[in-house]
């Protein structure tokens, strides 16, 4: 569960907002990067892309359901070795 919200707070934290990409943040700087590298285009399926669609609006319904399935076991595991 902690992941399903600290990720996407932290991709926020970064720079990709509901808004856009946070000028002067980290996500700035790399969608320049994205940009010089792509001839002023940022790809679709990129790296960039997929983080600011995280920002913009969380994670799909098929992610939250890999993340749960295969963060619950392990966070499980860590539990029971507390």
């Amino acid at each position: 569960g902690v992941a399903l919200v600290g990720i996407p707070l932290g991709i926020c934290a970064l720079g990709f907002t509901a808004t856009g990409i946070a000028a002067g943040s980290v996500a700035a700087k790399m969608m320049s990067a994205a940009a010089i590298a792509g001839n002023g285009g940022v790809a679709a399926g990129s790296t960039v892309a997929m983080l600011q669609s995280i920002g913009a609006a969380g994670f799909s319904l098929g992610a939250k359901i890999g993340l749960t399935s295969m963060l619950g076991p392990l966070g499980a595991a860590v539990g029971a070795k507390l």
